[in-house]
């Protein structure tokens, strides 16, 4: 398996020319954000990225988690890297310094991130369900429970999970039967939860889970759920009521444990309501759009170790003459389809990428900002490109992992190479935290459907606005195709808007189209943007080819990923209709 090396330079001008992070660092709050800090930052979070975290990706696809009379074992060196990441407070980087941490702004902590999950896909789930955990403590926990939980999660000494699914509550969580009794100043949690990552494990002390659950005399439906948090060590030292009964055999992703709980087979795991009662599935979103972009980024992080491999291996493979070539034996990076391949996945990482970091900024703008009409523009947009981010960018990320394997060709079937791992890894992350047609619903139902299309109709005349002030340029080509795109993404408002008002089930039948075609406008938006950056540095006179690459990225991205959403138009417009064409005893 070919080694990872963080793309610094890329990451660093996705961060300042897509994401605005020296804007960011003038916001209060985050004054500490300045280059010199951040390079470092990034810099630092790199080594450990490749230094610490790479060199266990195949080992924990080789030796993962395991279920012993003890408990949980992580795969060996697991324990030493979490460490390591506790010793340098990484785990805090974008929480307050009044709990430990670092106070910067969340999209260089993606940034961060991306490193992390593309670096060991599976170690990387424990840090962002973690952080995930705390932001829901954070932002809906009383003064008494962040004083006490906090302190060792923004360390990261103490791990958190996010516990909604059951046997028979999948994503359906208005079935939740998990129990809470009140008993005094806290709760008895009966029941059980499964797919729950790193619900078990030996990095910390103590992980603290957020349950939900439901009480005695809660209405049924989503509206009867309530959020706990169930420590899995109660505070005088003593276990709760928790137990691991087994991890699941996954596909891929082996190093991370996927468990299933049993709470309360002793009496009832101790638990502490967590605000209002019967409110819990609102604040387990604080949790789960946390964990909805961090999934997305884990999308884009696949590509990256993906392409890196792919690369690699073409340089080095020398096979057959490639048409036209002239030369003596070249790598097989010099077929035209190999370079076709390697270019469409290393536009669409930098589109993914663009796009993810952008929602991140926007998300510390919705937090940060002094004005209240910029925060709710900040929020609008988070709310709307959210479940693109995630939906777009893991579907993509399967996408890229499988053109990796064929790169690679008949070696990219075997397990020894690496390039097999990385989409066995990718594979789930389009079904966790809400699969891509959960994505899609979100994205229709409130964002089209509920406003008549106006939160989306102000994004698609933003990026129609941006590529027709590219026409006169170097880059109008790049800008017509973008106004054209958009304009197919506004026909499908109008056509999902008519669906939604006579038969609902034909605007959803074309939720997924519609979202992948409204991811791919938003990576030809991202690309534009990177483009345009970039040309302006090249009419200063940089001479560097790496802005030209820019351009070039943005323009291949154009002719060849772009005409991908006029492709969905027809399926979202006419081709519903055939999705109920015969009952399902024909299916």
């Amino acid at each position: 398996m070919t080694d990872y090396t963080p793309p610094l330079r890329e990451i660093r001008f996705a961060l300042d020319a897509l994401a605005g992070l020296p804007d960011l660092a003038r916001l209060p709050g985050y004054e500490e954000a300045t280059p010199d800090l951040t390079d470092s930052i990034l810099e630092e979070a790199g080594k450990i990225a490749s230094g610490v975290l790479a060199p266990l990706n195949r080992v924990g696809d080789l030796d993962g988690a395991k279920l012993t009379d003890a408990g949980v074992r992580t795969t060996p060196g697991w324990s030493g890297a979490w460490g390591t990441l506790i010793e340098g407070g990484w785990n805090g980087l974008s929480y307050p310094t009044e709990y430990g941490g670092m106070g910067l702004p969340g999209v260089l902590n993606l940034a961060v991130q991306e490193m992390w999950a593309a670096a060991n896909l599976a170690f990387s789930l424990c840090p962002m369900l973690t952080q995930g955990a705390t932001n829901a403590i954070n932002t809906y926990g009383s003064d008494d429970q962040k004083a006490r939980f906090l302190p060792n999660m923004v360390s990261g000494e103490w791990t958190g999970t996010m516990n909604l699914t059951e046997p028979l509550a999948g994503s359906d969580l208005a079935a939740v039967r998990t129990r809470a009794v009140p008993e005094g100043d806290h709760y008895r949690i009966t029941g059980q939860k499964i797919f729950i990552t790193y619900g078990d494990h030996d990095l910390a002390e103590n992980i603290i889970h957020l349950v939900l659950a439901r009480l005695p005399d809660a209405p049924e439906g989503v509206k009867g759920i309530s959020l706990f948090i169930v420590p899995k060590v109660l505070e005088d030292g003593t276990p709760n009521d928790v137990a691991c009964v087994s991890l699941e055999h996954k596909l891929g992703i082996h190093g991370s444990p996927t468990a299933v709980l049993a709470f309360g087979e002793k009496g009832g795991a101790l638990g502490e309501l967590v605000g209002e009662p019967n409110r819990g599935l609102e604040y387990m979103f604080a949790m789960m759009n946390h964990a909805r972009l961090g999934v997305g980024l884990q999308g884009l992080a696949i590509a990256e170790r993906a392409y890196q491999q792919a690369r690699a291996y073409a340089r080095e493979r020398r096979q057959g003459k490639p048409v036209g070539w002239t030369g003596g034996p070249v790598g097989i990076v010099e077929h035209p389809d190999v370079r076709r391949l390697l270019m469409s996945m290393k536009a669409r990482i930098e589109a993914m990428r663009g796009l993810i970091y952008r929602v991140g900024a926007d998300t510390d703008i919705s937090h940060a900002h002094p004005d209240p009409e910029v925060r709710a523009a900040a929020r609008r947009r988070v709310d709307l490109l959210t479940p693109v981010a995630k939906g777009w960018s893991t579907e993509t990320g399967i996408e890229l992992a499988s053109l990796g394997v064929q790169v690679h060709g008949g070696m990219g079937y075997i397990e020894e190479t690496g390039a097999a791992q990385h989409w066995r890894d990718s594979r789930i992350t389009s079904i966790y935290e809400g699969t891509t047609a959960i994505q899609a619903n979100a994205l229709v139902g409130r964002n089209v459907l509920r406003d008549g299309g106006a939160a989306v109709g102000e994004f698609i005349a933003e990026v129609a606005g941006e590529g027709r002030a590219l026409a006169d340029g170097p880059l109008a080509a790049e800008g017509a195709a973008l106004v054209e795109a958009a304009d197919t993404a506004a026909r499908a408002v109008e056509a999902l808007v008519a669906a939604g008002r006579g038969d609902p089930r034909r605007a959803f039948a074309g939720s997924v189209p519609f979202l992948m075609l409204l991811g791919t406008l938003a990576g030809g938006q991202a690309l534009a943007r990177a483009a345009s950056a970039a040309q302006a540095e090249i009419d200063k006179g940089e001479n560097d080819p790496w802005w030209q690459a820019r351009v070039g990225l943005a323009r291949f991205y154009m002719a060849h990923v772009l005409p991908r959403a006029a492709a969905e138009l027809p399926a979202i417009r006419e081709g519903a209709e055939q999705v109920f064409a015969f009952d399902e005893d024909l299916l």
